[in-house]
């Protein structure tokens, strides 16, 4: 962009009464993430050395969110419109000679390439006071607009409530995003007045203030200054932002059989050759290695899949799961901090908890880990190349070893030695002629009854 210094002013003041949560606004999660943080992590990819975020209801929330982040805060003590907000930065931005970004909280999706060609343009050209990003929705609607020349020189900047009918008109509307000079806007935001319908001091203002002109870039896709304001509109941009990671997925070598019912986490990482059946649902924390199957309606979070590894259909990993290459889960299948080496499987109706299953191990149907006595978590290992019976419970803490088998149907609660059979369960017992006389019985006292 520059060498300039950069900094970033977030707005993030507003009451957000149309989300109707105990939740901020901004705090509201997009892809598993919350809006405000996926702001903050462009402005830290492009360079921004210092960031503050304002702040008015609710503002513990804030603080408490970007706790440890290189993030200073101020308050927005009364709501006097986005112009006096943003002169609350004043004393967080102190000593600071640079350009700065004017963002807000509840616009995440905009993009590190257009927050550098707005500080692109501040510098260059015509070396306006200051740069507007500008949009063109498909309805205009309630927007600002911007009355500019063919050279992006800004005529004249008006909210939708003091323009005029002509005005109304234009389609290149204010999305609000601003850049200027940290040695120019608080002298600028001090020459504002609230001399207008809603009595607030506007920081579009600034632009047309006597002197200098400015100028504005349009954003090429709308979609990535998009505002969140209500829960449908939350739904709508994270239903934007899934699109994008679908695209992108596919662009990288992954098949997805049924693109729009997939959902991903933020952070989800997938090599080329994965295939995703329909209705998968990834949380947080996925990673998943080359060849993989994730069949459908699966839900994953937190969990490591090797290569040519298969999960599902109708299984659920959970954090701390891990799958090593060639390694299965099937229908039903529950993992929670458990590891299934190379090649091990557990195909059927299985809960493995804190759990660690040896190279080539078979969990037969119905097996569980009983991991929790109702106070703490204890470990189950199942040696190498071991066979668990289908309907056995291991009551942790326990081990199998390599090479053992438990019998079907056992509760195992001490260690199964290595080659050894482990066999839990009442000797069988047969009354010949006993089903035939109950019935009997039962069919009489019923017809006697009526």
């Amino acid at each position: 962009m520059t060498d300039r210094p950069l900094a970033a002013i977030i707005l993030a003041a507003g009451q957000g009464t149309r989300m109707k949560s105990e939740r901020h606004k901004v705090l509201h999660p997009i892809a598993g993430k919350p809006m405000l943080h996926h702001l903050l992590d462009t402005v830290d990819s492009i360079g921004v050395e210092r960031t503050v975020v304002v702040v008015g209801a609710r503002r513990e929330q804030i603080e408490a969110s970007v706790e440890g982040r290189n993030v200073a805060i101020a308050v927005q003590e009364e709501q006097l419109g986005t112009g006096h907000a943003v002169a609350q930065a004043h004393d967080a931005l102190k000593g600071f000679a640079g350009d700065v970004l004017i963002l807000y909280g509840d616009v995440p999706m905009v993009s590190a390439d257009t927050m550098r060609d707005m500080i692109f343009r501040l510098n260059n050209g015509s070396d306006p006071r200051a740069v507007v990003l500008g949009f063109r929705p498909d309805d205009a609607g309630a927007y600002g607009r911007i009355i500019a020349d063919d050279q992006g020189e800004i005529e004249k900047m008006v909210e939708y409530k003091d323009a005029s009918e002509a005005e109304r008109e234009v389609n290149l509307c204010n999305s609000g995003l601003m850049a200027a000079r940290s040695t120019d806007l608080f002298i600028l935001l001090d020459k504002i007045s609230n001399d207008n319908a809603a009595g607030e001091y506007y920081l579009p203002d600034i632009v047309m203030l006597p002197g200098q002109s400015s100028a504005v870039i349009e954003v090429d896709d709308p979609a990535e200054v998009a505002g969140v304001n209500s829960r449908a509109e939350l739904a709508a941009v994270e239903g934007e932002w899934q699109a994008r990671r679908r695209e992108k997925a596919m662009a990288d070598g992954v098949s997805l059989i049924a693109p729009a019912t997939v959902w991903f986490s933020h952070d989800t990482e997938i090599a080329s050759d994965v295939t995703i059946e329909p209705n998968v649902i990834f949380g947080p924390g996925v990673s998943i290695e080359s060849g993989a199957t994730i069949y459908g309606h699966c839900h994953i979070a937190g969990a490591t899949i090797g290569k040519n590894a298969n999960v599902g259909p109708f299984a659920r990993l959970r954090p701390g799961a891990e799958m090593e290459e060639g390694s299965k889960v099937g229908n039903f299948v529950e993992m929670k901090k458990a590891v299934l080496r190379k090649g091990a499987k557990a195909n059927h109706l299985t809960y493995l908890g804190d759990t660690e299953v040896g190279e080539g191990a078979n969990i037969g149907a119905g097996t569980i880990t009983c991991n929790y006595d109702g106070y703490f978590k204890y470990k189950t290992v199942i040696g190498k190349g071991a066979f668990i019976g289908s309907n056995s419970a291991l009551v942790a803490p326990v081990t199998i070893g390599d090479g053992a088998i438990v019998a079907a149907g056992s509760a195992v609660t001490r260690d199964i030695s290595p080659d050894a059979l482990g066999l839990a369960r009442p000797d069988q017992t047969e009354k010949p002629g006993w089903a035939k006389k109950f019935k009997n019985a039962m069919q009489a006292k019923k017809d006697k009854a009526g």
